[in-house]
């Protein structure tokens, strides 16, 4: 898939990843594109690794999305938790 795909899922992935865990967010459209691509490549990987598939096989591949959106996912969930642990210790 070329960059331009990639960017798109990206975005649409991190999207749907924010849309499943609401909440506040320090990031705007730019860090929900960058978990978003940085998720679709996580859960490529872990689809590879734990189960053997190759999960991103292409843009309108239902695997592609599915493996996405669970990276953006856990990403998210990890910036929230590193961002989160800033923010509480600049308060102090």
């Amino acid at each position: 898939m070329g960059i331009i795909a990639w960017i798109l899922i990206g975005l649409l992935a991190g999207f749907i990843a924010k849309a499943l865990m609401p909440g506040k967010d320090p990031g705007g459209l730019i860090i929900t594109m960058l978990i978003g691509i940085a998720g679709g490549l996580l859960g490529g990987w872990l689809g590879k690794v734990i189960f053997g598939v190759d999960s991103i096989d292409g843009f309108f591949e239902l695997s592609t999305w599915i493996a996405a959106i669970i990276g953006s996912v856990i990403l998210l969930a990890v910036y929230r938790l590193v961002t989160g642990n800033k923010r509480h210790h600049s308060h102090a």
